[in-house]
């Protein structure tokens, strides 16, 4: 599914990542997991498309990821994301924030994945009048919705209480039972009850 070959980034001068190479496959829940500039949301943002290596190549299903011509298009049909911070409009409801990441094929899933993640009553509420809890899961709907084949997650729980972490965590799990490929970078150690898989980073490299 991914596949990462001798991958190196540099910020200026400064070396980040150093030589890492690995494989995740299609199915997997992987942990990338380390302290606070470890590199794991470098490595992250390498592998879900939005940062170029400054060496090395990134194979995603088959694909060399630089060699892809339409890569918003890549990753609207391939990939969701999911961030610390929720990222939805104000002024757009729970349904409508959804909608507009999705492609048009894809409309009809919004209330079906709502009503699985508990929140279709919320639908046409704004993000101003629910929870924060309730708005990071809109954002997973938001990141499931074009049923990608990989979800990477940054820090999705890092401005949520135990509980809802607990609810976001199983969620993405639920995606990993229906075949979708799960990435989380986090220094959270309690998603590795989840993961299948864990990559262990610290001043850049693999342990």
């Amino acid at each position: 599914m991914i596949q990462a070959s001798n991958i190196s980034h540099f910020y200026g001068s400064e070396q980040v990542l150093f030589d890492l190479s690995f494989e995740i496959k299609s199915g997997e829940f992987l942990f990338l997991s380390g302290e606070s500039g470890s590199g794991k949301s470098t490595l992250l943002s390498i592998l879900s498309t939005l940062l170029k290596p400054s060496m090395g190549e990134l194979l995603i299903d088959t694909e060399a990821v630089d060699k892809i011509k339409n890569i918003d298009y890549f990753r609207q049909s391939k990939i969701g994301f999911v961030f610390q911070f929720h990222y939805l409009i104000n002024y757009l409801s729970v349904y409508e924030n959804i909608a507009l990441a999705a492609m048009d094929n894809k409309k009809e899933n919004i209330n079906r994945i709502l009503d699985e993640l508990g929140i279709l009553e919320l639908s046409s509420r704004y993000p101003n009048e629910i929870s924060g809890g309730q708005r990071q899961r809109v954002a997973v709907a938001r990141a499931l919705v074009n049923e990608p084949k990989i979800i990477f997650a940054d820090e999705p729980t890092g401005s949520l209480d135990s509980k809802n972490s607990t609810i976001v965590y199983g969620l993405l799990a639920e995606a990993v039972k229906n075949g979708t490929t799960v990435v989380v970078a986090s220094h959270d150690m309690q998603i590795q009850n989840y993961a299948t898989k864990i990559i262990r980073l610290k001043d850049g490299q693999i342990l």
